[in-house]
């Protein structure tokens, strides 16, 4: 299938392409290099309403993680598992 690129660099996806991510106008397509080349793909989304039954295990006590702290912190082996 070949796509034609317009002078704004823009393309236009065949429907067919379109219907197959189950995408449409306003969506967006993660675009992923690997080694064969490009591949187009929906981004993946969560059914928030599955988390809904987490609400009420999920402490709210916690201070909230500092991922540079936490990055920062030696490696403790006995954490692992």
């Amino acid at each position: 299938m070949l796509i034609k690129i317009d002078p704004a660099g823009q393309v236009t996806l065949p429907t067919s392409v379109l219907d197959a991510l189950g995408v449409g106008p306003g969506d967006r397509i993660e675009i992923v290099e690997g080694p064969d080349g490009f591949i187009l793909r929906p981004p993946r989304k969560i059914d928030y309403s599955s988390l809904g039954t987490l609400k009420d295990k999920i402490r709210g006590d916690y201070e909230p993680l500092d991922i540079h702290v936490f990055r920062e912190q030696p490696y403790d082996p006995s954490l692992r598992d």
